[in-house]
Order: structure tokens, then C-alpha cells, then sequence
């Protein structure tokens, strides 16, 4: 670790305001295509769960769907900290894994399934329309959990991702691509999300 690593950790651990407890990260599966692209992944996973962490979640948007089950199989020999459940369109979440990763679900998808399954039960008369609120949305949603930061590497131009869900998240934009994403950067991050929840303390004050 060089000097920048310890200054930035030293940053961190001086600090009293809370990290994130459920971090978020967005890739594509371009990025899983470069060298050491899983690796980057088991190292981001093991400094997410080391500065505080309690649940992790991974995005991996695709432009071609013929490469989910490949992508899939491949994430799961990953060699991960804890315990990962990984699941792409029409799987079902496992809920009690800390780490998810999803391959190739969108929000907008994510969304629309809610909605016809909202519809299909105003319609059989299971529900009132005039009680579908808010909550009811989020606990059908394949990421019921908002994250309180999500990183998005190498574009300042976020995925669909978890759309609902993260409408009052921390969202951090790197330059850095995925495979030169290092400690420092993750740092970076979770001290941009202290920054930020200390502004929104002193602004309701």
C-alpha cells in the first residue's frame, strides 16, 4: 500500500460518520472481458465489507443476452468473502446472500414486471388500486434493499440499475476503468459518501 492508500485510510478511520452499509457497483460485461477483470471484482468485494459493509450488490449490464448464462457460470467460481448468490432475468433472489450479483437486469425490466404484476392482481381483485403505494412497489422488486452508495466506473453515465431504489443513494462517478479500479478508489468513494451524509445532516439541522 503506498502513501496515498494509508493517507486515504487514515482519512477514513479519523472520521465518525457512518460508511455504507449496502454498497452498490455497476460494470458491463466489457468490462469482464479484460484482464484481471475478476479479480478486481473479489478485491472491490473484500475493501466493501472491510470499510462497513453489510450487503454488496453487483450490476452487470449486457448488450447481448446470449452471453448471461456464460457470465453467470463464470461469477459463480468466484472466489468471494462471503456468501453469493448470483441470478440473471427470471431467477429468483436469494435474499439472505450478502453479496447479489445480477447479470443482465435492468431497471426499466425490473419496473415493468412490478406493474404487471400489480395489474394482474387489481384485475383478479387480490389488491385495491387505491392501496398500491410506495412500499408495496419496493418488496416486489428483484432488489427490494436501497443502497446508500453506488459506484458507477468508467463513464459518468449510469445504467438503469436499481432506478427505483436508488433515487436517494449516493451515486459516485469514476473516470477509472474497471480493471485499474484499486483500494484508493473504493476509498475515494466511501469518502465522497461520508462528505454526503455529513451535508445532508448539517442541512436539517
Amino acid at each position: 500500500m503506498g502513501l496515498y492508500d494509508l493517507y486515504l485510510e487514515a482519512r477514513y478511520r479519523r472520521r465518525d460518520d457512518p460508511s455504507p452499509k449496502h454498497v452498490a457497483i455497476t460494470i458491463t460485461e466489457r468490462d469482464l472481458l479484460e484482464q484481471d477483470a475478476y479479480v478486481s471484482l473479489k478485491n472491490t468485494l473484500e475493501w466493501a465489507l472491510e470499510y462497513g459493509a453489510e450487503r454488496v450488490t453487483v450490476s452487470v449490464s449486457v448488450l447481448d443476452q446470449a452471453v448471461i448464462p456464460t457470465l453467470k457460470r463464470e461469477l459463480q467460481r468466484l472466489e468471494a468473502p462471503r456468501r453469493v448468490a448470483v441470478y440473471g432475468p427470471h431467477d429468483t433472489e436469494d435474499t439472505d446472500a450478502p453479496i447479489q450479483i445480477g447479470v443482465g437486469l435492468g431497471g426499466k425490466q425490473e419496473f415493468m414486471d412490478v406493474v404487471r404484476d400489480l395489474s394482474a392482481d387489481v384485475d383478479d381483485g387480490t389488491i385495491d388500486p387505491d392501496s398500491i403505494d410506495g412500499e408495496m412497489i419496493s418488496e416486489r422488486l428483484m432488489f427490494p434493499d436501497e443502497p446508500d452508495l453506488l459506484i458507477k466506473t468508467g463513464a459518468n453515465r449510469l445504467s438503469d440499475f436499481a432506478i427505483w431504489q436508488s433515487v436517494y443513494a449516493e451515486l459516485y462517478f469514476t473516470d477509472v476503468n474497471w480493471r485499474d479500479f484499486r483500494k484508493r478508489d473504493f476509498l475515494r468513494a466511501v469518502l465522497d459518501y461520508a462528505c454526503f451524509v455529513l451535508f445532508i445532516s448539517i442541512r436539517w439541522i
